[in-house]
């Protein structure tokens, strides 16, 4: 096997939008690789220096969405772009928004999924960035995404994932298991 020393290749690594409103109300949004399940309710992002780090600092309240092969090309977008330079970067993606139900914070509907979030600790904070555990307050899926029992549907979704490696955007692919059940096979 061939050795690449250290690096932050955990992979699948999901594309989060992550949404916030501005000192003036206005979305906002970013593009973050590193973050997944903290617990039951709970996630954690890791995030740097951004115009939405200084938004979660006035607010605590975030939304999370899911990038998809249709929103690829505006999800690369906010993460290339900050709403430092940029003050209609919003505007520019196209996205349709809407305010969260349950936290103070946007929501993109242009994406099938989106977590209402509440950041209930934040580690190691500094001038570069922090990480972030939130809870969980709620998850939104337009209808349009749900299967014949009524949950999310991720194969209909077209969720992308983060290639670190190659920095390139991958698209998830069908079902090839049941997880909790087919390594019952071994006995």
């Amino acid at each position: 096997m061939k050795s690449f020393g250290s690096k932050p290749w955990l992979m699948p690594q999901p594309v989060l939008i992550i949404g916030t409103y501005d000192e003036n109300g206005k979305a906002n949004a970013m593009n973050a690789a590193w973050g997944g399940t903290w617990d039951m309710k709970e996630i954690a992002i890791s995030m740097g220096s951004h115009a939405t780090t200084m938004n979660l600092n006035r607010k605590g309240e975030f939304t999370v969405a899911f990038a998809t092969k249709k929103t690829m090309v505006a999800a690369d977008y906010v993460g290339i772009v900050s709403a430092k330079n940029e003050p209609n970067k919003i505007e520019k993606t196209g996205w349709k928004v809407e305010k969260a139900p349950n936290v103070d914070a946007p929501v993109f509907t242009d994406f099938p999924m989106t977590m209402e979030c509440r950041i209930k600790e934040k580690q190691d904070e500094s001038e570069t960035g922090y990480y972030i555990i939130a809870e969980v307050v709620n998850i939104l899926v337009d209808e349009n995404y749900l299967d014949a029992e009524g949950k999310p549907d991720v194969e209909k979704m077209g969720i992308i994932a983060f290639e670190p490696v190659h920095h390139t955007y991958v698209e998830m692919g069908g079902k090839v298991g049941n997880a909790f059940s087919d390594g019952k096979k071994i006995s």
